[in-house]
């Protein structure tokens, strides 16, 4: 639908994003190693390690390997480090180079980082919860990033974003709209493919969006004290 370019929200308390960076740098580098010049075969093996797979999760299905050389609980965190494809991995990369850096700066470099992975591990824990039998590993920054648009969503809800609206329409509107309407979109998504498998794990998304905006709304005020200190 839409691809953000650029928000209104200048940084008051940090100098320079240096998570957000250093958590885009890792996903490149991780795709390079992994995913960008590797067969289909030996993707599949990479996401079936060190993804997550729902079944293999709750017990409902044996290793899609035959063996499980890495426990379960870590890929809850190795999962938002792989990507499938370059649009996968540009178009997570992109949200998060938009709206992470006022996230950043609102919680601090460390609180921060927490959070981003706490909303991948809510997120992917959402999605093994409504597909506990599937075999599809999960993989992607997707839940993460989520997780900060919810944050941006209670922290922001009036900046203004430059987005391109089908990709092709450059307009300017409220964060409000803008990541409500992504919101929205993921719901309705997840409500029309409920019954099938649409290869894209609509519910992560809703559980980490959710939990970064949950997080956020309880702490708000001193994040506000914070930037505005």
């Amino acid at each position: 639908m839409f691809v953000p370019l650029h928000d209104s929200t200048p940084l008051k308390v940090i100098r320079f994003q240096i998570v957000t960076i250093t958590i885009i740098a890792i996903e490149v580098v991780v795709f390079l190693m992994t995913g960008a010049f590797n067969t289909e075969p030996v993707l599949a093996a990479i996401a079936a390690i060190w993804g997550v797979v729902p079944g293999e999760m709750t017990g409902a299905i044996p290793p899609v390997l035959g063996y499980d050389p890495v426990p379960e609980p870590f890929t809850l965190i190795s999962y938002q480090f792989l990507h499938g494809s370059w649009w996968h991995l540009i178009s997570n990369m992109l949200f998060l180079w938009v709206f992470a850096d006022n996230i950043e700066d609102a919680y601090g470099h460390v609180a921060f980082a927490l959070l981003y992975l706490t909303c991948g591990v809510i997120a992917a824990l959402v999605h093994v919860l409504v597909m506990p039998s599937s075999s599809a590993p999960l993989v992607g920054a997707s839940g993460a990033v989520s997780g900060v648009l919810g944050a941006y969503l209670v922290l922001f809800p009036k900046a203004r974003v430059w987005i391109l609206l089908f990709l092709r329409l450059p307009l300017r509107i409220g964060a409000m709209w803008v990541l409500g309407g992504w919101f929205g979109l993921q719901i309705f998504s997840w409500w029309m493919t409920r019954n099938s498998d649409s290869g894209i794990a609509w519910g992560a998304h809703v559980g980490g969006f959710l939990a970064g905006a949950v997080i956020t709304y309880a702490i708000r005020r001193r994040l506000w004290l914070r930037l505005s200190a």
